[in-house]
């Protein structure tokens, strides 16, 4: 039988097992929170985003929620600088072209500010310069895509939560636990 872990990553952990590192020391990994032999990230979460990482030990449960072609909906919580008005919005719902090509269609919707943990370090606060909170939902996977989709749109990505992965959601799970499903 196929184990599946559900992972809150922390800001600043790497979604890796092993670190071989920059010079000034070793960075966290998933070992730091995780001693479950045998279970691999089913894709990425770059170091500086937060929230819901898929382990398993089953190949091709692995590939169905990582590789793109199969079309699994993420969805994060994205803070963003600055205020998108309706026509940002609306490139984002019917997809942009970046620099590898053109996004699918993502379902965007602006949302009140979400009931998180705190982020350690905080996010940059600047009383000149307001912010907003997106939900956003892909179905890809891109290298950084959804930070590059909202800088697209001239909102650079302040905060990134990913919140949902199908059927599974972060919900009871603080930075750092996780739990097998």
């Amino acid at each position: 039988m196929a184990r599946l872990i559900l992972f809150n990553k922390p800001y600043g952990v790497l979604t890796q097992f092993t670190d071989k590192g920059p010079a000034d020391g070793p960075r966290a990994t998933l070992a730091n929170y995780i001693d479950v032999p045998g279970v691999y990230p089913a894709g990425r979460l770059d170091r500086d985003s937060e929230g819901l990482l898929l382990l398993t030990d089953d190949g091709g449960l692995q590939a169905r929620i990582a590789n793109p072609r199969f079309k699994t909906e993420k969805t994060y919580y994205v803070q963003v600088e600055g205020l998108p008005e309706d026509a940002e919005i609306a490139a984002l719902r019917a997809g942009v072209t970046l620099k590898d090509g053109p996004t699918r269609p993502a379902r965007v919707d602006r949302m009140e500010p979400p009931v998180l943990w705190p982020r350690t370090p905080p996010v940059r606060f600047r009383k000149s310069v307001p912010d907003c909170w997106l939900k956003l939902t892909i179905s890809e996977g891109r290298n950084r895509q959804v930070r590059r989709m909202t800088a697209h749109i001239g909102h650079p990505t302040l905060r990134l939560i990913r919140w949902r992965i199908g059927e599974w959601t972060l919900d009871g799970l603080l930075p750092g636990q996780w739990r097998k499903v």
